[in-house]
């Protein structure tokens, strides 16, 4: 066993008796104090009728679902079983193949058997892992959190099916220390992780599956000043082996002299992420500002998905006016790729958004938004690449631009009501435009959609009913064709029986146009009640019967459908 074996050992060996410790006071505390055995679940049954007429039916004539969870718990243990069982499928879930635990004795918790923890987005982020973990508050100001564990299981190559892609058992162990409080800290975060070479058969080099190691150090803090401004920034920087096999080399700086936690080679790369940010809080108002810089291929093992070659920038502002009254908020962002300069494609992204409240009242609340997200592309092609002759050619033939831009006005008004009768009214309007530029000249593939939304409500609170009125319009341009669509909808809802059982009805119908000409017509009908007996036992009834009319140069046809679903669940627990 060489050193780096044995220093892994030990720490895994301290976390897990750390944690049994925990587990065993837990256990110890719990005594006499509360329920040391407790069941919980639930279980309810679906029969859905569905009938079509004028169409193939898209589903069966009658179906039915079931489906089921317990719960049982020991002394803060948990052991979650589900089912469901339908006339297509059965499952069955348990928790033994992936099973936790997360005892916790006053200021230390500890996590084990399949769990995950996080430490920054650059280092450990997610990850399940297999092992123990741990995360103590030993005082205020100290947070420390450790883990050690099987990443990932090692999965030989199957050359008769391909079914599987095979992969390294790999291991990784972690801590992050963190001091301070709101106002100022700082903390330090290291995270490794390695593939076991030998934990395999041979694996051709076209699968491109190699044995890799990576190791991750992470400084971050913060501090306020002047009781106003806040200032926050992390670095982390990321040494990654694709191929333990090849050589060994001479590492960078701290990667150098690292003993046996990390061996440098020929395909070690290194990578760095920086995160930052700065804001003030006025009286009254904040601003803040924001930059991310991730360098190309920056990875880290500690994630499963890892965005990189990107630089944000961002700022924001927000205030308040007139008392409360007026409420103001501003960002904008750009973000762009290719940091090095190396792709074919470089893409920039601009978004801006404003958002705008104001109450003057109780009864009036108004409120407006709007934002603007341009993409913007520059494609070199190999082609234009080749023939220019000076670097100033062709600087404009491949660029692209997207625009999309949204606006969305809001209004709710509370009309003159007494304790017996509520009303109310609202109205909601969007418009969303995207547009294509290429070489500054607008395409004729962009699109504007608006959509317009108006209700009225009258609540009767004596007879416990609701009743509700609106009207829907719907306009899209795209491409020299407009298409529409509108229609009024009403929804009644009273509650009977002391408010155990919930009665509701609604109606709607909706015309489509296509450049002012009738294409279809859709009315939809809907029912549902519920009814809740002693808080454990409730039923449901849901009807929907819909009705559909195409319209077109062959003439008129059209279909009905109905579908009906009748529900039972009980819960129970102690």
């Amino acid at each position: 066993m060489n050193l780096s074996q044995k220093r892994i050992l030990l720490f895994g060996v301290a976390l897990a008796c750390l944690c049994s410790l925990q587990l065993v006071a837990q256990d110890l505390a719990s005594i006499g104090k509360e329920n040391p055995f407790s069941v919980s679940g639930g279980i309810s049954a679906n029969q859905i009728f569905y009938k079509a007429s004028g169409i193939d039916s898209r589903r069966d004539p009658y179906s039915y679902y079931v489906s089921g969870n317990v719960n049982f718990g020991l002394y803060g243990w948990s052991v979650p079983l589900s089912f469901s069982y339908s006339n297509q499928n059965f499952s069955y879930q348990q928790p033994f193949n992936q099973y936790s635990l997360h005892p916790t004795y006053k200021w230390i918790t500890g996590h084990v058997g399949y769990t995950s923890m996080t430490f920054s987005p650059y280092t450990l982020s997610g990850h399940v892992f297999l092992g123990v973990g741990i995360d103590a508050t030993p005082t205020g100001k100290l947070k420390i959190s450790a883990m050690y564990g099987r990443l990932r299981r090692a999965v030989e190559l199957d050359t008769l099916t391909e079914r599987n892609e095979p992969s390294y058992e790999r291991r990784g162990y972690g801590f992050k220390v963190n001091y301070g409080d709101g106002r100022r800290f700082i903390e330090l975060t290291t995270f490794r992780a390695k593939d076991d070479s030998t934990s395999i058969g041979f694996i051709p080099d076209d699968y491109g599956v190699k044995p890799q190691e990576n190791l991750v150090f992470s400084l971050g803090g913060g501090m306020t000043f002047f009781e106003k401004l806040m200032v926050k920034a992390e670095w982390a920087n990321s040494a990654i082996t694709r191929d333990q096999r090849v050589a060994e080399n001479g590492g960078r700086g701290i990667f150098g002299s690292m003993g046996g936690i990390f061996t440098p080679r020929i395909s070690t790369a290194y990578y760095n992420a920086i995160k930052s940010s700065l804001s003030y809080q006025g009286n009254g108002y904040a601003v803040g500002l924001g930059y991310e810089r991730i360098d190309p291929e920056y990875t880290t093992l500690g994630a499963y998905y890892f965005n990189n070659d990107l630089e944000n920038i961002t700022v924001n502002g927000a205030t308040a006016l007139a008392g409360g009254k007026v409420n103001l908020s501003a960002s904008v962002g750009t973000q762009r790729d290719n940091l090095n300069g190396d792709k074919i494609t470089t893409m920039r992204r601009v978004v801006s958004a404003l958002n705008v409240g104001f109450v003057p009242n109780e009864k009036l609340n108004l409120s407006t938004s709007y934002s603007n997200f341009q993409t913007y592309t520059n494609v070199r092609s190999q082609f234009v690449t080749i023939n220019q002759v000076t670097p100033y050619d062709n600087l404009d033939t491949l660029n692209f631009t997207q625009i999309t831009q949204n606006l969305t006005l809001t209004g709710n008004y509370l009309l003159p009501s007494t304790e017996q009768k509520k009303r109310s009214i609202s109205a909601n309007l969007s418009i969303m435009k995207a547009a294509d530029k290429q070489v500054q000249v607008e395409q004729n593939s962009g699109s504007t959609f608006y959509n317009i939304n108006t209700a009225y409500s009258l609540s009767i609170v004596p007879s416990n009913l609701t009743l509700s009125a609106s009207f829907n319009y719907s306009l899209n341009e795209a491409a020299g064709m407009k298409s529409s669509t509108m229609g009024p909808s009403l929804t009644a809802s009273k509650a009977l029986f002391d408010k155990k059982m919930r009665v509701t009805g609604s109606c709607s119908a909706n015309n489509t146009y296509v450049d002012g000409t009738t294409t279809s017509r859709v009315m939809t009908i809907r029912a549902n009640t519920g009814y809740t007996i002693k808080q454990k036992h409730s039923l449901s009834l849901n009807l929907v019967a819909l009705t559909r009319t195409q319209k077109s140069e062959a003439g008129s046809k059209g279909f009905k459908e109905f579908t009906g679903t009748l529900g039972y669940n009980y819960s129970f627990g102690n």
